[in-house]
């Protein structure tokens, strides 16, 4: 004691950072030993520590040590003594609170664990895991408020090392508990991402405790936070989950690690689609899991051989919870096959399992959940298990055993879990389904050899009637709570059943007997049942059976059970501790097959019913009247309004046809309408045309009297065609000339450019073919000109030629009623007819041609002019290499008379110093001179 409170004081007091740092690891040593005396005596000084010596890592890590083993309850096994007293455990959470007291403990704390330095950021993560563990709401509510705080701690998960990674998923496990805003914010730092991408290094479900760490985190994240699975959905992670499940054909010999690695993989799955969220949610992440495999892979998990008890059940649990209430997905498992010869359906093998009482009760709840949660809310399923029970659909060969076969076979079986379980399981087949309730009287059970069959209705009513007679495994209720509950089920909303219940005699009395009965607590749920059942068979009764009917059901309770009694008895059921835990979700979970007494759905039916079955026994005969005469009007008005929707209906119909036919004929008025305008106006222009030619006949009549006149018309004509085919020779003639002028100017072009190849020789040839070049292509522009003035011309007297070939027409047409007054004159009008209009079509065919022609010689002055182009290119080339030639002869004149210059410097030189050049100074200047001329001559040549 006194040592501790010495080296207290030399941490407080000392100077020099070495004694108080020696001080620091003398407190750790002793902090596991004497942690009571360490915390009162050294917190206060090593908080000090933590806030002025930061700059050495060495002292902040020993003090981080001390603070966590005085905080921590997790002493080592070693450690701990078996004397130390009960207030140890306390120890730890009174700490905590000393230290959270002030909040800037915990921001200091957060800002240490963002150094690096190892020997600082691990003990800090430590120690913070451990305040969160004693004080958590306290501790979360600090780091929340704090700035960034959240966000500090998820720089641990991206920390290189290990050691601090996985105790920062721990300390983040301990953050996420139970705090809704840490959740969100932790999810939206990145946190699935990073999770998953650990779980898939670390070797998924192969992994090691890791993997089980960032499990636990991420049900910690999921679980009941609608926001964050909505985020984990919206993030395509579910996709990420389905590796998790592919497991090899080899099962044998599980790790207990793995095991539990995929226990708590499954759970996360479950987590997704729970029943107790909101459907919306869990709906889209059913379908997620379905169109990614998921489903897919947990079903092959499902049929796999090898797969160890547990995980087998809780594979079982987590596809019950994918298919409920999803149709697709309840397809899908509805196709599943079992690997084997002959491959049999997935749920009959499961049915199998649920009815075999040698297999374990959690697999045998499992299967029953799993059955539940396949016909919930799925009509066609629930007719598909139904039609196997009916006769014509059943195997008269019996080489394969059905789904309806196994229920009725576990619902007569002398193992009272599995009659519990088949009588349960076939009235969800028909939940909230009418038709099918009628459907399942006409089963007929062979009981057996010689005697007559038995529907299943009344083989159901027989077992119950005989209660204890049969020697059964297991409990004694438990087979009758099971059988009421379906025959509740199956009666209510379902006035044909409850006749064929009534029609048996036996029946009746064995209800009121055991209702009124003085028996046990745990006979008194079988009263109960007994009384929900004859109030059910009150209140859906149609009164079709005279000694059946409400009133005397009523007055029979009244005589024989007193109606207070009966209501008391009815009560029983919604009292029972075992009806409560059976409400509170769909999963049938039982400690044990005793307490497997009710089922989640039924308990919906209870509360129904409870209350206007007590409504209906207290009402009088005349409000029974009143009631059924309301019903009877209700039912007459809802006649009324079903037949007024049918008349509606064809009304409806009717319209839209009439709708129909009024288009067709609409369209039809409007194309009429077109077709009589497009009429009027033809009739208008004939009426135009024909005023025309009346005025035109006058004025012929007035110019041509006589027969000899419409022969000189004729003549007129005659002649003006003949001209037109003169012209037309002329053209001819000109059309040719004009391409034997392009075909030489083709030619000359072609020269050109044979031409053009050989320049490159020398520099003078080379100008002499450019200035030849420029000479050609100066013609070639200025023909090119004339060519197009030409063709303008030619097009113009082409214009003409047809203009006077319509005048032409014309004039056919106006003298034709001319020619028709002269009776002997009509033949030969008719043959002048003929001929003018063959000779115009010549003359049309013609002025194609040489519109025809006209296109090519456009086209044969576009290539000549695209020739034209090159040649100039060349010519721009050939003029820069000219002037490139013409810049080098310069320089070089320049350097020659630099030369001369500088001889003649030389030759005064040499004259000053006497030598005699003046000879030979001559003769070089004589042969330059001969050379000289040659070169002239050589150019001018």
């Amino acid at each position: 004691m006194a040592g501790i409170q010495k080296l207290c004081d030399r941490v407080a007091s000392s100077t020099l950072l070495d004694d108080r740092r020696d001080a620091v690891r003398a407190l750790k040593s002793l902090s596991k030993k004497y942690r009571l005396e360490v915390g009162i005596h050294a917190m206060e000084h090593l908080i000090h520590v933590l806030q002025t010596d930061r700059s050495d890592s060495e002292i902040i890590g020993y003090a981080l040590d001390t603070l966590y083993n005085v905080i921590s309850n997790d002493l080592e096994e070693e450690e701990q003594e078996e004397n130390l007293p009960k207030q140890v455990d306390n120890l730890g959470s009174q700490f905590t609170e000393i230290f959270i007291k002030q909040q800037e403990n915990v921001t200091l704390l957060l800002t240490l664990v963002e150094e690096f330095d190892f020997h600082v950021r691990w003990p800090g993560v430590k120690l913070l895991t451990s305040l969160l563990k004693q004080q958590g709401p306290q501790v979360q509510q600090i780091i929340l408020v704090s700035p960034m705080g959240v966000s500090r701690l998820m720089d641990l998960l991206a920390d290189s090392r290990e050691v601090i990674r996985n105790d920062g998923v721990l300390l983040l496990q301990q953050l996420t508990k139970s705090n809704a805003a840490i959740q969100k914010i932790v999810a939206f730092e990145n946190a699935f991402e990073r999770l998953l991408d650990i779980i898939t290094e670390e070797g998924n479900s192969d992994g090691g405790i890791v993997v089980e760490d960032c499990l636990l985190l991420l049900q910690n994240l999921l679980k009941n936070n609608n926001s964050n699975q909505n985020f984990f959905k919206e993030g395509s992670y579910i996709q990420r989950m389905k590796p998790w499940f592919e497991v090899g054909d080899d099962n044998c010999g599980w790790s207990a690690q793995k095991v539990t690695n995929l226990h708590l993989m499954l759970q996360l799955v479950r987590v997704l689609v729970s029943p107790t969220n909101p459907p919306g949610a869990t709906s889209s992440c059913q379908k997620a899991m379905f169109h990614c495999g998921l489903l897919e892979q947990l079903c092959t998990i499902l049929m796999a051989t090898g797969v160890p008890a547990d995980i087998l059940t809780e594979t079982i649990n987590t596809v019950s919870e994918v298919i409920r209430g999803c149709q697709m997905n309840q397809d899908y498992f509805a196709s599943v096959n079992a690997p084997s010869n002959p491959p049999r359906p997935a749920i009959v093998v499961l049915l199998m399992s649920m009815v075999n009482e040698r297999q374990p009760f959690v697999l045998r709840c499992a299967v029953l959940y799993c059955f539940q949660c396949f016909l919930y809310k799925n009509q066609k399923g629930q007719g598909e298990i139904v039609s196997t029970l009916l006769p014509s659909t059943i195997d008269a060969t019996g080489n394969s055993v059905s789904a309806g076969q196994l229920l009725c076979g576990g619902l007569f079986s002398t193992d009272s879990l599995s009659n519990w379980c088949a009588a349960v399981a076939l009235a969800h087949a028909l939940q909230e389904n009418a038709t099918l309730k009628e459907q399942l009287l006409r089963v007929q059970l062979a009981t057996s050899i010689g005697n007559p069959p038995v529907s299943l209705l009344q083989q159901c009513t027989n077992i119950l009637s005989q209660g204890d007679k049969i020697d059964r495994r297991g409990s004694k209720v438990q087979t009758r709570v099971g059988l009421l509950m379906l025959l509740c089920t199956w009666l209510s909303n379902c006035s044909i059943a409850v006749t064929h219940f009534l029609h048996n005699p036996a029946n009746i009395p064995f209800l009121t007997g055991q209702i009124a009965e003085n028996l046990g607590e745990e006979e008194q749920l079988v009263q109960g049942l007994c009384a929900l059942l004859l109030g059910i068979s009150i209140y859906y009764n149609d009164n079709s059976l005279e000694n059946y009917r409400k009133e005397k059901l009523k007055q029979l309770i009244e005589k024989r059970i007193g109606r207070e009694n009966f209501i008391e008895k009815l009560g029983f059921i919604s009292k029972h501790e075992l009806y409560s835990r059976a409400a509170q979700k769909p999963q049938p979970s039982f400690s044990s097959p005793d307490h497997m007494m009710f089922d989640h759905e039924f308990t919906k039916l209870v509360k129904e019913l409870e209350g206007v079955i007590s409504k209906a026994i207290y009402k009088s005969s005349e409000e029974d009247k009143k009631e059924e005469e309301v019903k009877k009007t209700l039912e007459q008005h809802d006649n009324i309004v079903t037949h007024y929707k049918k008349v509606i209906r064809e009304q409806d119909q009717e319209l839209e046809e009439l709708k129909q036919r009024i288009n067709t004929l609409t369209s039809q008025n409007e194309q009429l309408q077109a077709t009589v305008t497009q009429q009027v106006s033809q009739i208008q222009q004939h009426k135009d045309q024909y005023n025309l030619l009346k005025v035109q006949l006058g004025k012929d009549t007035q110019h041509h009297n006589s027969h000899s006149d419409t022969f000189q018309m004729n003549g007129i004509q005659v002649e003006e065609v003949s001209k037109l085919k003169e012209e037309l020779e002329e053209w001819k003639n000109k059309h040719e000339l004009l391409q034997g002028q392009l075909r030489e100017k083709d030619s000359v072009i072609e020269k050109l450019k044979s031409s053009q190849l050989e320049m490159g020789t020398t520099e003078q040839s080379s100008q002499t073919s450019k200035s030849g070049g420029l000479e050609h292509n100066n013609e070639l522009q200025k023909e090119l000109e004339m060519l197009r003035s030409q063709i303008q011309l030619q097009s113009a007297e082409i214009s003409k030629l047809q203009i006077e070939n319509q005048k032409l027409q014309v004039m056919n047409t106006t003298a034709d009623p001319v020619f028709g007054d002269g009776g002997a004159t009509a033949a030969n009008n008719s043959e002048l007819e003929g001929r003018l209009q063959q000779e115009i079509r010549e003359l049309k065919s013609e002025v194609k041609a040489l519109s025809e022609e006209k296109e090519s010689l456009k086209q044969h002055l576009d290539s000549s002019s695209s020739t034209v182009a090159i040649l100039q290119d060349e010519k721009s080339k050939l003029q820069q290499e000219v002037a490139e030639s013409k810049k080098e002869q310069d320089d070089l004149l320049v350097l020659l008379a630099d030369q001369d210059q500088k001889l003649s410097a030389l030759k005064i030189k040499l004259k000053d110093l006497g030598v005699p050049v003046e000879d030979e100074d001559d003769i070089e200047s004589g042969d330059q001179g001969d050379e000289d001329e040659e070169g002239d001559e050589e150019e001018q040549d």
